[in-house]
């Protein structure tokens, strides 16, 4: 396991952007075998969503209501992921989490964490 530690939410008007941050820190054997980075939202009474997605090695995907608008970017040295969103609108409003798969290399089994949540609210 590794601990994720977002920042960046917070009030917008449509139109608007943020950008989201996620810091991960654990044991070095976790830590370089983090693979795949996400960022996954949750609106009230909805399920958790992936948003964009990011491998090691840089490549991406993203949810569709959001291609265009949204950029997903990590950095490896730093052992971060950003989401940088643009053009928000107000159905973006969620509770953003920070997602990390990876594997340990000492225990031998893979993980998933998850940060604590931020929340971005896209509001007039």
């Amino acid at each position: 396991q590794v601990q994720l530690v977002e920042s960046g939410g917070g009030l917008v008007q449509p139109g608007g952007s943020l950008r989201l941050s996620c810091v991960a820190s654990g044991s070095i054997f976790s830590i370089n075998g983090i693979n795949g980075m996400s960022w996954y939202r949750q609106a009230p009474e909805k399920q958790r969503e992936l948003v964009a997605g990011v491998t090691r090695s840089g490549g991406t995907d993203y949810e569709d209501s959001v291609k265009g608008r949204f950029l997903i970017s990590r950095d490896n040295a730093r052992n971060a992921v950003y989401l940088q969103m643009d053009n928000l609108k107000p159905e973006d409003t969620a509770v953003y989490y920070c997602n990390a798969k990876g594997f340990n290399s000492l225990s031998g089994r893979s993980f998933a964490s998850w940060g604590q949540g931020t929340q971005v609210t896209v509001s007039s």
